[in-house]
């Protein structure tokens, strides 16, 4: 039996002596932790990586492979060494080779595995690393730092023992301690942030917008005044000629004059200026909350964006005079701008949402407005107040149509119920505010716009059901059983309508894109045109030029036809 610490070292060298062979020496002595801080072993760049060790024979030759073992477990190829000072005098023959030692700096720590209770390291990434936190560098024990993190220059492990210059910061890690903390955190717990699909698609896209010649200039905040708009003094070079010559056949167009694309939303409609000199201009609103002043016929280029509304602006209307501009939106909000100075002439807030505008055409101080409501009501822009209301047991209104030369209209709701008959479309007396009829559409779809033929008492109802009524603009409003325009489809858009201007063709959008025109008298499809991607929900033909017609949609774009 070995007695003493010498008795196991001379009883070990015979061991090996006497076997002329490799063996591999499996003890481990409790008293050797004094000596971890004289012998270190020779590491690379980090610990991650493997280092080979084995058994030690007389020769000095190594065999087998290590591996790093939990404390107080027993290594594999790790050498036993003595612990009695004195057997180190021994002959040169009779030693065994000591592990190498480090050839780090003075005051550098021993190495990981001879540490024992093990502790694990920090790993301090430099200052430029900071905003870069990657899965790779995470904060994990020594024995399994990643392979990427540990090829990390200069990577620094920062112990528990004595500050050292091995453990001396670097100007550039003082830097890195002015980073603000979440990105230290981040860095440290290695979180990646997600990012959404639509959000990185939206970022690339601007970042592509970005780079383009044709950047769109800021737009003012919500409610600031607008620039005043760059209107010509003169007349159109291509207007001129039709001023003063009655107006000619309309004809169908077929080639694309301008593409407009300026909106950040889907258009909800457009306007030709009512004054035949400036009918050049377009008027467009949008769900972006804008609504812009083009320049359609001559350079197709945006004169003016008005920001005035913080939310969607549903409905814009040109007054007659054509210097004005009245909207409505989400926001409850009305405003009258005037485009000559930028000035807002009259500003109303209304009780619900407004989705229709439309300027009285004796008294253009008046306009009723419509919208998320029940009620229609009147507005004096002299007064700034509600003069009138009318009041249907409905929950919308979508449209509204003057008749008569203004003494009465009509309002198209969403009621689409059983017992609907009486509130899809209803005909008001303007200055008394009574029903005169609300039997006029007996059939359950919803008319999400009107249009009035301007030659003759009648008018159209958009339907639902995928088609074009006609119905007769004086009581008892009979619509017509032997003309119906379809082919288009609806499903649930706002789709405008309207007559040309001769009368002779009618046009309406359709919600996969398409552009339809019909003869009116035959109500035979005319012209089919596939205008857009997206659902065409506005068409307008211009009032003088005869072949010119303007459509917008729900992707964002307009679209000049000659």
């Amino acid at each position: 039996m070995v007695t003493s610490h010498s008795d196991l070292w001379s009883w070990t060298s015979s061991l090996v002596l006497s076997a002329g062979s490799p063996v591999i020496c499996l003890l481990r002595t409790a008293s050797s932790s004094w000596m971890a801080s004289l012998v270190a072993y020779d590491d690379s760049d980090s610990e991650a990586e493997t280092e080979p060790t084995g058994g030690v024979c007389a020769a000095g030759h190594t065999t087998g492979t290590g591996v790093a073992g939990a404390p107080g477990q027993a290594f594999a190829g790790e050498e036993a060494l003595p612990t009695d000072p004195t057997s180190w005098g021994g002959s040169r023959e009779q030693r065994l080779p000591l592990a190498q030692l480090g050839r780090g700096h003075r005051g550098s720590c021993p190495s990981q595995r001879l540490r024992w209770p093990r502790k694990e390291p920090e790993i301090t990434l430099p200052a430029s690393h900071l905003s870069r936190s990657s899965l790779w560098t995470s904060h994990v024990p020594a024995s399994t730092v990643p392979l990427a993190a540990a090829r990390l220059k200069p990577v620094q492990l920062c112990w528990d023992t004595p500050r050292s210059s091995f453990c001396a910061q670097s100007e550039s890690e003082v830097t890195g301690k002015t980073a603000s903390s979440s990105q230290r955190k981040r860095a440290e717990d290695s979180v990646v942030p997600y990012i959404p699909k639509r959000l990185r698609q939206l970022q690339a896209a601007s970042a592509e917008a970005g780079k383009g010649k044709d950047v769109e200039p800021p737009r003012p905040p919500a409610g600031c005044a607008p620039a005043p708009c760059c209107v010509a003094p003169h007349v159109s070079e291509f207007i001129q000629p039709y001023l003063n010559s009655p107006y000619r056949e309309t004809q169908v167009p077929s080639k694309v004059l301008f593409h407009l694309r300026g909106h950040r939303g889907p258009v909800n409609s457009i306007q030709w200026c009512p004054v035949l000199s400036k009918s050049h201009m377009l008027l467009s609103t949008s769900m972006d909350k804008t609504f812009k002043v083009w320049n359609a016929v001559d350079s197709g280029r945006c004169l003016q964006t008005y920001s005035l509304h913080s939310e969607a602006v549903r409905a814009a209307r040109w007054s007659p005079c054509g210097r004005r501009i009245l909207s409505g939106g989400f926001d409850f909000a009305l405003h009258l701008t005037d485009l000559e100075t930028g000035t807002q002439l009259f500003s109303g807030r209304s009780d619900f949402r407004v989705t229709t505008l439309k300027f009285h055409p004796k008294d253009p101080s008046v306009f009723l407005c419509g919208g998320f409501s029940s009620e229609i009501k009147a507005w004096d822009v002299r007064t700034g107040k509600v003069v009138r209301g009318y009041k249907a047991t409905v929950q919308q209104t979508l449209d509204i149509l003057f008749l008569q030369e203004g003494s009465e209209f009509l309002s198209s709701t969403d009621a689409s119920t059983r017992d609907s008959a009486d509130r899809t479309i209803i005909a008001w007396d303007f200055g008394s505010s009574a029903k005169i009829s609300n039997q006029i559409f007996h059939e359950r779809y919803t008319c999400p716009s009107l249009a009035l033929h301007p030659r003759e008492p009648v008018f159209l109802a958009q339907t639902n059901g995928n088609y074009l009524a006609l119905f007769s603009a004086v009581w008892p409003y009979r619509m017509s059983r032997r003309r119906r325009y379809e082919g288009h489809k609806v499903e649930g858009y706002a789709v405008g309508c309207e007559c040309s201007p001769c009368g002779d063709l009618l046009v309406t959008g359709s919600a996969d894109g398409r552009i339809l025109m019909f003869s009116f008298r035959t109500a035979s499809r005319a012209c089919t045109l596939q205008g857009h991607t997206q659902a065409c929900v506005g068409t307008t033909y211009h009032p003088v030029l005869p072949s010119v017609l303007g459509t917008c949609s729900w992707g964002g774009d307009i679209k000049i036809w000659h």
